[in-house]
């Protein structure tokens, strides 16, 4: 089989254009977090048979595969076209030749979206408190709420004494819950940098009347500070939004150019057969089990911003969010706006029929193949956790040497 080749130059133009790619890296996770292109999504070629179809939903997308020397490519192809996909190409040089002609290559898994919460933060000045002063206040009795903005279970591993698991997107639904005194100070903390910097801006953004601030450099913070972690701990924040959040976050998801559409216009992108339209329930997982819309898939909205490389591989796609309570989805799609994304939020739906039922779950890799993370459960060493924070704090300079992100950040209203 001959494949047709698309070379680094034509991959950077599309990605400029905003054109619609898919770029695969076919390494297992280990080897793809070694280096990648900025908008390279991973999909280990042994994996092409049970996350395609999910992952790339249009089967006339561009699809442009890469590996590293390995001999990987062919085989992939082939695996791709049996399932119907029909415009499949290589990356001439593969990740080799992407270096030969002087671009950027990103370390790490979720990249883009770890880069863009730097870029927040530096545009921003996403106010935080280091590890020690979080300390001193939870020591002194402080009027604080700890929220802690990672899955669920990952809080239950290993977290700040006394936090409250509020995942991401739920931060400005639950807010008003967790802090109901303005006199309260919010502290948002997640494992590293990026969910906490996104938290704490979310919460900023949408106007909540707290003093708000992120624990820099999350739970790798506190332990690189020699504080103690609690594990196993269960508490849940309740719902109930602040006063105005619904409206507020309504305002922060047009300013990021996000559009309310209806069942009509949902039809209508559904059946423009030129682009790809992915569409996630952002809620959460009980609450999608026991009713969501048919053709959404589930991705908790917090998680959605941090994993949008793995959720969405398709760069240039389009994007709709559904939410019985819609705060969720703005908010998230205020923040994938941002990011370069098209992205709508659906208006109502939940008054008709709905489908039941659990979550799709795509088998988890080998563990032999995953990348283990630095701020992923217990035991990780101190010099990889230190060395994955300065990695991060050279992402902004990377992305301008990069040069193809096209991320903007949004300043916030004066509410």
């Amino acid at each position: 089989m001959t494949l047709s080749s698309v070379t680094p130059q034509d991959i950077r133009a599309t990605l400029l254009l905003r054109e619609e790619i898919a770029l695969l890296d076919l390494r297992y996770e280990a080897e793809f977090a070694t280096g990648h292109p900025l908008f390279a999504a991973n999909m280990a070629s042994g994996r092409i048979a049970l996350e395609a179809e999910l992952r790339l939903p249009r089967k006339d997308v561009p699809i442009v595969l890469y590996d590293n020397g390995e001999g990987l490519v062919a085989a992939a192809a082939v695996q791709l076209m049996a399932l119907g996909y029909s415009n499949v190409a290589a990356l001439a040089g593969g990740l080799g030749g992407w270096k030969a002609a002087g671009y950027e290559v990103f370390e790490d898994v979720n990249s883009y979206s770890k880069a863009f919460g730097e870029l927040v933060e530096s545009r921003r000045h996403t106010p935080s408190l280091s590890a020690d002063e979080v300390a001193k206040l939870i020591a002194d009795k402080a009027n604080i709420a700890i929220l802690d903005v990672r899955r669920f279970d990952e809080y239950a591993t290993m977290n700040i004494p006394g936090s409250v698991s509020v995942p991401g997107a739920e931060l400005v639904l639950r807010a008003g819950q967790a802090a109901p005194d303005p006199e309260t100070t919010i502290i948002v903390n997640c494992a590293g940098r990026t969910r906490s910097i996104i938290g704490t801006q979310s919460l900023i953004n949408a106007g909540v009347p707290n003093r708000v601030r992120a624990l820099r450099n999350g739970t790798i913070g506190w332990t690189l500070a020699k504080h103690d972690l609690e594990h196993g701990a269960g508490k849940r924040g309740g719902i109930a939004p602040f006063e105005g959040a619904g409206d507020n976050a309504r305002d922060v998801a047009y300013r990021a150019g996000v559009r309310h559409i209806g069942i009509d216009e949902l039809a209508a992108l559904d059946e423009d057969a030129h682009r790809t339209l992915y569409r996630f329930d952002v809620r959460d997982a009980e609450e999608y089990t026991a009713g969501h819309l048919a053709g959404f898939r589930h991705y908790a909205g917090g998680q959605l911003v941090q994993e949008i490389d793995m959720a969405a591989p398709v760069r240039g796609a389009r994007i709709v969010l559904s939410d019985d309570k819609s705060i969720r989805a703005d908010m998230t799609a205020s923040w994938l706006a941002q990011m370069g994304w098209e992205v709508y939020v659906l208006d109502g739906g939940y008054d008709g029929r709905l489908e039941v039922g659990p979550p799709r779950m795509v088998p988890r890799p080998d563990p032999a193949h995953r990348y283990r993370r630095p701020y992923e459960g217990t035991g990780v060493a101190e010099q990889a956790m230190q060395a994955y924070l300065d990695w991060e704090y050279g992402l902004v300079e990377q992305l301008r040497r990069d040069g193809t992100h096209g991320f903007y950040v949004i300043w916030r209203m004066a509410w």
